[in-house]
């Protein structure tokens, strides 16, 4: 016998078939969000675009102000204080590169004792990445220690760099002849930090 004979004559589905017109389907959250960015996105947009309206505005009246602001200087002016200012900007460029042997004399003066004199001094700069300064002197001292002494003082002194003293010889008095010969760190003769020293 067959088991799934149905012994019921009543449907168990409905006859009437339900109207699911009424219900409608329903809003899912997905729904909701997306609306929500939609709107959003609507805002913002009509947001930036009266932003961008009021930018406009404001850079056309600074651009009206800065014309106006032009044409209340005298171009010719204008010209002059353009060719003064290359001027300044070349003057200072040459005042920094410019030397002086002033602080030279004065580190010899501080540092020459009594008992030896110069009688000739001559420098040259070594054209290079350090621009060092070459000076070559010539001299007369009271005896060799004299000449011990006075190296001693020069070699203490950090700006005048490597001193040698040479060609020693005695004159018919005599006094010590000499050569002497040293270096001078560039920064040490620069006119401009010189006049910043002073100040």
């Amino acid at each position: 016998m067959e088991q799934n004979f149905q012994t019921s004559f009543i449907p168990k589905k409905p006859i009437i078939k339900e109207n699911t017109a009424y219900g409608g389907r329903s809003i899912g959250v997905f729904f909701i969000i997306s609306l929500f960015i939609f709107f959003a996105v609507l805002i913002v947009t009509g947001g930036l675009y009266f932003y961008k309206g009021i930018l406009v505005k404001k850079i056309a009246n600074m651009e009206n102000t800065l014309n106006l602001a032009k044409n209340r200087f005298e171009p010719a002016k204008i010209t002059e204080l353009q060719t003064f200012d290359k001027r300044l900007i070349y003057s200072s460029e040459i005042l920094a590169k410019h030397i002086t042997v002033v602080p030279i004399f004065n580190a010899l003066e501080q540092l020459t004792m009594k008992s030896v004199r110069y009688t000739n001094f001559s420098y040259n700069m070594e054209s290079g990445d350090k621009n060092t300064i070459n000076v070559k002197m010539s001299g007369v001292a009271i005896g060799y220690r004299s000449i011990a002494l006075q190296y001693d003082l020069f070699a203490k002194n950090k700006n005048l760099i490597d001193p040698i003293f040479s060609n020693l010889t005695l004159d018919n008095s005599g006094n010590v002849l000499f050569d002497l010969q040293f270096s001078v760190d560039p920064s040490f003769v620069n006119y401009k930090q010189t006049l910043m020293v002073k100040s």
